[in-house]
């Protein structure tokens, strides 16, 4: 006579905390097998238009931003495009993050730098190396037609790089949350999964 075996089905909230435990990182596992990461990059290339960055597409519509993460040597974001002068930027920049203090930094360091150079700074950036952090570039600075100046260039590149970290810092913070236990918690319960009694899935 084959022996028939009988489970018991728990849901999240019927588990033991060690059991939950174990719930959530199961459900880690797989969490971000998808684009999670586009709402970022949509709002980071509205804000990089404001400030007169125009970052390549990868195809027709997502944005030539790249990144690696999260807690690693080498872990950063970039993105490849150029930036020329956009007035108003600074004032601008207020209107759509007005909370953002980094963003204003950024935006009035590029006015700044612009006002001492005539409004006459533009620069080509593009990814190079192995990495995909903010020193994995190539940002060539030019003053009107001609190459800026070795100190110029340095200053407007920090600058871009700055907005590089900005970008991989709203990264961070997007998978943080992601993968905070409320929202995790929140993703096992609205999709009813069930598991045994040590939070294995059934």
């Amino acid at each position: 006579m084959p022996t028939t075996l009988t489970h018991t089905a728990y849901t999240y909230d019927e588990l033991s905390e060690a059991a939950k435990e174990t719930a959530r990182d199961w459900y880690r596992q797989g969490a971000l097998d998808y684009e999670w990461y586009d709402s970022v990059y949509y709002d980071a290339d509205q804000i990089a238009k404001i400030l007169g960055i125009e970052i390549d597409r990868r195809g027709k519509y997502s944005p030539a931003i790249y990144f690696t993460g999260f807690y690693s040597q080498g872990d950063g974001a970039c993105f490849e495009g150029s930036y020329s002068y956009a007035k108003g930027a600074h004032k601008r920049i207020r209107e759509y993050a007005p909370l953002d203090d980094e963003l204003h930094r950024i935006a009035d360091r590029l006015f700044d730098i612009q006002r001492r150079n005539f409004f006459q700074l533009s620069a080509n950036v593009s990814h190079s190396g192995r990495y995909y952090h903010e020193f994995c570039t190539s940002i060539h600075v030019f003053h009107g037609s001609d190459w800026a100046d070795a100190d110029t260039a340095e200053d407007l590149a920090d600058i871009l790089r700055d907005f590089m970290r900005w970008i991989y810092s709203r990264l961070e913070a997007e998978h943080d949350f992601l993968m905070s236990d409320e929202t995790v918690e929140e993703s096992i319960r609205a999709n009813e999964y069930l598991f045994d009694e040590d939070g294995r899935p059934f």
